[in-house]
């Protein structure tokens, strides 16, 4: 069995895994995201739980035949380079690719997350049978990955899909990128423990919210239902924009299940513009929090071909 290095970088967390050929992810771990510390600090903390990784699971390093990574966007794919995340402020043009090759002298791949998550969607997840479709991360932030015409659109530097800062709602206030109303900053994790924490006076994660929701309190329902309206309401725009036959939606926020899904379908049903838009299925990640992990190894196993914009090697 040959082996990939599957790294994904989070604003909270980064997971690293070896995934096999088959797309089995076989061994895993994660390390917390200092978001204050240099770049270079947390890789080379990366580096030592590579190594534990590594070690602990027994495959032998001639059978690792690449490394994967999926970061969060803006990024250049094509040199390399993490450029300015908005979730990792520190992380300014960092040549992530240049330094997991002269460590490891192995090739190395890096695109977006929401991007490397697709292809694992592809290839053993929910849109195994399409050759059209989105994914939709709801996590920390909010993006997307494009598969159109049975290929992966990453655009010229593979920032394509950053959807979590279309303009959705105003008076939501400012974003941190500075525009008024992003819909990351209204429907993502982060956005609605923010909110949640100004609705309850004190400071409650976006998980303990939908603890609330589902226990029914009445004053977070009313915080939460607009949001889902508002899910909804962007992946009508996608759909009107990329004419998908599914979107795929995963992160924390999509765990909360039926709720969210039957509002989000509802509104597609009602407001996307085309008869066949309308009937676009809206479902959850087949490959739950592994889509990032899978999707970065699978970026230098046989989904090579579904790029359209080739990474760095």
């Amino acid at each position: 069995m040959n082996y990939v290095l599957g790294i994904d970088i989070g604003g909270t967390k980064v997971a690293i895994g070896l995934v096999g050929e088959d797309g089995v992810l076989y061994h895993q771990a994660k390390i917390p995201t200092d978001v204050k510390a240099n770049p270079e600090d947390v890789i080379h903390q990366l580096f030592g739980g590579i190594d534990t990784l590594i070690e602990q699971s027994g495959v032998q390093f001639e059978k690792i035949h690449g490394i994967g990574i999926g970061a969060p966007g803006p990024l250049d794919s094509k040199k390399g380079l993490i450029t300015c995340p908005p979730n990792l402020p520190k992380w300014h043009d960092v040549n992530i690719v240049h330094l997991f090759k002269e460590k490891y002298k192995l090739p190395v791949r890096l695109e977006n997350d929401c991007n490397a998550a697709t292809l694992a969607e592809k290839w053993i997840g929910a849109a195994q049978p399409n050759e059209d479709f989105m994914y939709l991360t709801i996590s920390t932030g909010i993006g997307s990955g494009i598969y159109s015409d049975g290929r992966l659109i990453s655009g010229k530097s593979g920032n394509a899909g950053d959807v979590g800062h279309m303009m959705i709602d105003p008076s939501y206030g400012t974003c941190t990128c500075g525009q008024k109303g992003c819909w990351e900053w209204i429907a993502s994790g982060t956005g609605i423990a923010r909110q949640g924490s100004e609705l309850l006076g004190r400071p409650v994660t976006a998980e303990e919210v939908f603890t609330l929701y589902n226990q029914g309190d009445l004053s977070v329902k009313e915080m939460i239902e607009p949001i889902f309206t508002i899910i909804g309401a962007g992946c009508t725009n996608l759909i009107n924009a990329f004419d998908p036959e599914k979107i795929v939606i995963g992160g924390g926020v999509s765990k909360v299940g039926d709720p969210l899904f039957k509002v989000v379908q509802s509104y597609v049903q009602k407001y996307a513009l085309s008869p066949s838009g309308r009937e676009t299925q809206i479902v959850s990640s087949g490959l739950d929090h592994n889509a990032g992990t899978i999707g970065a190894a699978a970026l230098l196993f046989q989904i090579e071909h579904a790029i359209d914009n080739t990474c760095s090697r």
